[in-house]
């Protein structure tokens, strides 16, 4: 995120791949055949399948999410079904990813080569409308107004030194308009407040007198705009409502 907030949803869809590359980083060993285990990677694998088979690609995804956040052992053949199944959500980025860490560890003897090409030709077309669009980020997904500052970046509030009076008083006088000094004489001499004019008080130097004053917008940090989970259709949307407006709406249909 920093970029914190407005990263939150990008790192819950990327955190799979991210932990891929470790696993690769730990040795070839991580990607043997694994063996038949009730409880580890081949089970949660067949199941993958078998949902893959029934189209029920969400499943498929939470299985496959499994094996690789647990760091499981990885079928040679698991990043290709993986980036079906992310094709198939639309998530084509990721599914690029995977697909091209199945032929950098398979090569042309991979047992899915044909079919990762033919997915790879595949996934041009909409990798290049993620690129061309204004939208959304390079994973695909909307880019939002922040729902917080609505895209101002900023927020206002009352003035917190003036407390919406638009004046202070002044820090040299003390508020008194006069200030005190002993002559030659020893004598005390009042003369007026160079500073704020004899009054006392000046404007306030945080609102300038507006009674309000300005923050940075904390959930999207400033930068207006936030990423959702949401999978664009590369098409504008209307502005984001304020949610006073859409009770509103709520309250009288």
């Amino acid at each position: 995120m920093t970029l914190a907030r407005q990263n939150k949803y990008l790192l819950k869809f990327l955190t799979p791949f991210f932990l891929f590359l470790l696993l690769l980083s730990s040795g070839n060993e991580a990607f043997a055949q694994a063996k038949p285990n009730l409880g580890g990677s081949s089970r949660l694998f067949t199941y993958a399948l078998e949902e893959m088979e029934k189209g029920d690609y969400e499943r498929a995804n939470t299985y496959f999410r499994q094996i690789i956040e647990n760091n499981l052992p990885l079928s040679p053949e698991m990043p290709y079904y993986f980036a079906v199944t992310l094709f198939e959500l639309e998530q084509y980025d990721n599914s690029m990813n995977f697909l091209n860490r199945y032929i950098q560890i398979n090569g042309r003897n991979a047992e899915k080569y044909e079919e990762a090409k033919e997915l790879e030709a595949k996934l041009k077309e909409p990798l290049d409308a993620i690129k061309a669009c204004e939208f959304c980020n390079k994973q695909g997904y909307r880019v939002i107004a922040c729902t917080t500052c609505e895209g101002e970046k900023e927020l206002e509030q009352t003035c917190s030194l003036c407390k919406e009076r638009g004046v202070v008083g002044c820090n040299r006088c003390f508020g008194k308009g006069l200030l005190t000094k002993r002559n030659v004489f020893n004598l005390i001499e009042y003369h007026e407040c160079d500073q704020c004019d004899g009054l006392g008080k000046h404007t306030c130097p945080r609102c300038d007198g507006n009674l309000m004053e300005y923050s940075t917008c904390r959930t999207c940090e400033g930068v207006g705009s936030l990423i959702s989970e949401e999978i664009c259709d590369h098409k504008e949307k209307p502005r984001h409502m304020s949610l006073l407006f859409q009770r509103m709406q709520e309250n009288h249909p």
